[in-house]
């Protein structure tokens, strides 16, 4: 069973920086694409950041691009979301997100491809 666990949220000021952590277990992590979602109270969750299986692709949503750095550690079977420059509109709850199909060419930006959730980690964003 595939489990995911976010760490690294909390209170930061605008201008800020946090690192966000995902540990995932349960398959071999290497083979699929992850990704960083976030829902703020009242909006639609959406996809801020997502990483090729082999860590050589990257999407990033407008608003975060240049700001925010995803990576992965294939070997430790971690994830990290570098976030930078915050602002009070990163505000929100942020999810780890696990593809289901293995070995997907692409990076997808939408939660219909991903299988597996994270229970999430708040990120507040003071001004």
């Amino acid at each position: 069973q595939v489990q995911l666990a976010e760490s690294g949220g909390g209170l930061v000021q605008a201008g800020g920086s946090l690192r966000l952590s995902c540990a995932a277990s349960g398959r071999t992590f290497s083979r699929y694409v992850m990704g960083w979602f976030r829902q703020a109270p009242g909006k639609e969750r959406e996809c801020v950041a997502a990483i090729s299986w082999h860590g050589g692709s990257t999407y990033y949503v407008d608003s975060v691009k240049g700001r925010f750095d995803i990576s992965r550690d294939n070997v430790k079977n971690k994830m990290y979301l570098q976030m930078n420059s915050l602002k009070p509109e990163d505000t929100a709850v942020y999810y780890c997100a696990a593809d289901r199909v293995p070995f997907r060419p692409v990076v997808p930006g939408t939660s219909e491809e991903y299988d597996y959730w994270g229970q999430g980690t708040q990120v507040t964003v003071s001004s």
